[in-house]
């Protein structure tokens, strides 16, 4: 396989990968397109001994980690919660998301950092306790398969978080919505209605504004690159640990979001 093929087959998971750490669609995408044009520009090409994912995502690290990220995202916050939100490494997240989202190995998360091996699982730890511990909210499952309701309830409640309902069809789904106005959201796209949870989720937000995951088992006609897509989107069938990270960064990056509307009123 050409290193162009191999490199173009990666591109979908490195987009789901920028939009999890960017926390958008927009700053994911503008990132990756910075790190194709690195390596264009660059004389030395990927190393083809190595696996050529694993390059690309260290190549992507280097931007990403050349940019202060403290200043990106920089803040006044005036609680002692919202100051240990905002202490968050960004290091620790990327090795939390590469392992348990991108399911990448120890050894290969710390050959895309450029950090000793032994690291990462200190890193991992650190991120997800932080993330999860200090962001719990009431949760909303849009879901029609009853048994994947059940593990998602059951893993939600597991990270510290409140289920306030769980909705089968579109009518459920805003009804509950606007009751409970949940903190978060996971979706399905296709409800027992035959309605799409996408269009639930859009008459929501009209009313006020949640973070939401999606979740499907076909991710590809929302990953089309044609519109807006989803920033936070996890495929069926999941890995709790994947839903963890997923859910971790979506309340991690609403948190920050209101911090800052907060310190510019």
């Amino acid at each position: 396989m050409l290193i162009s093929e191999a490199v173009a087959r990666d591109l979908p998971r490195l987009r789901r990968y920028a939009r999890a750490l960017t926390g958008s669609q927009a700053s994911g995408d503008a990132y990756v397109t910075a790190t194709l044009e690195a390596l264009v520009e660059d004389a030395a090409p990927l190393d083809v001994s190595e696996n050529v994912g694993v390059a690309l995502y260290r190549a992507f690290s280097k931007i990403w980690n050349s940019v202060d990220q403290a200043a990106v995202s920089s803040v006044d916050p005036t609680t002692p919660i919202d100051r240990h939100i905002e202490k968050i490494s960004p290091l620790p997240r990327q090795a939390f998301l590469l392992v348990a989202l991108e399911e990448f190995s120890e050894e290969d998360a710390a050959t895309i950092l450029g950090l000793p091996a032994t690291e990462i699982p200190l890193l991992v730890v650190e991120s997800a306790r932080e993330l999860a511990a200090e962001i719990a909210t009431d949760v909303l499952i849009i879901e029609d398969e009853p048994l994947i309701a059940m593990d998602l309830e059951s893993l939600v409640e597991g990270l510290g978080h409140k289920v306030v309902g769980i909705a089968r069809t579109h009518t459920e789904a805003v009804s509950l919505a606007l009751a409970q106005r949940p903190g978060l959201i996971l979706a399905d796209i296709r409800l027992a209605d035959m309605s799409s949870g996408l269009e639930a989720v859009n008459e929501v937000l009209e009313s006020f504004e949640v973070p939401v995951v999606f979740i499907t088992a076909y991710p590809e006609k929302l990953l089309t690159g044609e519109r807006p897509e989803p920033t936070f989107l996890i495929t069926k069938p999941f890995r709790p640990s994947v839903v963890s990270a997923v859910i971790s960064q979506a309340l991690f990056f609403e948190r920050r979001a209101r911090l800052k509307g907060r310190s510019a009123v």
